[in-house]
């Protein structure tokens, strides 16, 4: 039985894609079954316990479930101490804090992977209305331009040369059609830096690409990250939230940013969403894998209708994120429709394009989830300019994902 009204040109192509795909789909099942270890492993270390769910108010002081939940996150990072709160508004803003918490002026942060996200670049003060931005704290911005989608090694080390504060890397793609950084990736930016200058900060913007592989960047040498529990690090359970992580005396300075210097994480009441972040936690690497195999069969899907994808089916993957180029706006636009009329939430509602604050044309999006905003739920958004790609990430289950991805497909179909 069919609950939805499926073209038979989408049912015959989607087995096909099924098919094509199953060598990944075991590939993504090997990597989920191992940090799903790794998570309950950190659990069982941390000894989280019922009484660790406790609300805390006011100032938070002595809020040890607070507490076993940042050792949670560092243990599962390989990263000596995180800092996880819901008072992180965003992944741009867990971001901001460690970039304020860690520069200083006339420090220079030199991004090694070309333009950062579009959020971002208000907080650097390259773009848009950047009042109260780290150029107007005199701390300069340098990058590495891409050479053919790829990192310019040869660029990197002569700009590492003046012994920049920081090395900024940016593992997702944004909205780019450059490769998501691999943790091998990675590791080779961290020795390349390290090489040529070593008290250089290494920061990495890790949304969208905790639990993709077996080691996360503070395991291969990067020296701090931060990221959103609206994505993956949250596991679709998480309301809101955002982590830093990675070198203790680096996190330290960062909590200074977060509240105030010399109270930093000891203040922070947790209200009554720590249970939904511990269970966050523990769902996160399952959720995450989820998500690959959405963007596997989206992969193998649309390729098999004439469009192109990145990655391809049976790349290395760094993040969720699965780009898809759809040639058009029309078909931009039906692809989001159609994402949304799969989702368990406001499938009825009709998403168009509008102006978004942070970004510098109109965007669609689409999202039907249970936490607004929410990327690791099954969305898809794009701004509408050349190449009219549009990039999907997330599904609480595989299964859902799949039919989202084939009513997208649907739509496309009959907008033809």
């Amino acid at each position: 039985m069919s609950f939805f009204d499926f073209d038979g040109r989408v049912l015959e192509l989607a087995e096909k894609a099924m098919q094509n795909a199953k060598p990944q789909l075991y590939e993504i099942e090997k990597i989920q079954e191992y940090n799903q270890n790794k998570i309950l492993k950190a659990f069982q270390l941390c000894g989280v316990s019922e009484s660790h769910f406790a609300d805390s108010t006011g100032y938070g002081y002595s809020d040890r479930g607070r507490e076993v939940l940042d050792k949670v996150y560092a243990t599962a990072f390989g990263a000596e101490d995180a800092i996880v709160r819901q008072s992180f508004q965003s992944g741009t803003h867990a971001l901001t804090v460690a970039l304020f918490g860690m520069l200083r002026p006339g420090d220079t942060m030199l991004s090694v992977a070309g333009i950062p996200y579009d959020t971002i670049r208000s907080v650097i003060g390259i773009e848009g209305d950047y009042s109260g931005s780290l150029k107007d704290f005199n701390i300069h911005y340098d990058e590495v331009p891409l050479q053919n989608g790829k990192v310019d090694y040869n660029a990197l080390k002569d700009k590492l040369s003046v012994h920049p504060k920081m090395a900024y890397i940016q593992r997702s793609r944004g909205y780019s059609l450059r490769s998501a950084l691999t943790i091998s990736d990675i590791k080779k930016i961290v020795e390349t830096v390290k090489s040529v200058s070593p008290e250089t900060i290494i920061m990495v913007d890790n949304c969208y690409g905790e639990f993709v592989e077996k080691l996360e960047p503070t395991q291969v040498g990067a020296d701090i990250m931060a990221g959103s529990l609206i994505k993956n690090a949250g596991g679709g359970i998480a309301p809101t939230g955002g982590y830093i992580a990675g070198r203790s005396d680096l996190v330290k300075i960062c909590s200074y940013r977060l509240t105030t210097p010399g109270t930093g994480r000891e203040l922070g009441a947790t209200l009554s969403t720590k249970r939904e972040m511990f269970m966050g936690a523990f769902n996160a690497p399952h959720i995450t894998g989820e998500a690959l195999k959405t963007a596997v069969f989206a992969s193998s899907l649309f390729k098999s209708m004439g469009y192109g994808v990145s990655p391809e089916v049976d790349e290395t993957r760094g993040d969720i994120v699965q780009a898809i180029l759809l040639e058009n706006e029309e078909n931009l636009i039906a692809f989001c429709q159609g994402i949304q009329s799969g989702s368990p939430v406001d499938s009825y509602v009709t998403p168009l394009p509008d102006d978004l604050p942070g970004y510098d044309s109109k965007v669609i999006m689409a999202a039907g989830a249970f936490t607004l905003g929410s990327s690791i739920e099954l969305s898809a958004d794009a701004p509408l300019r050349e190449p009219f790609a549009v990039w999907m990430q997330g599904s609480f289950n595989f299964h859902s994902g799949k039919t989202g991805v084939m009513l997208a497909a649907n739509k496309i179909l009959y907008k033809k």
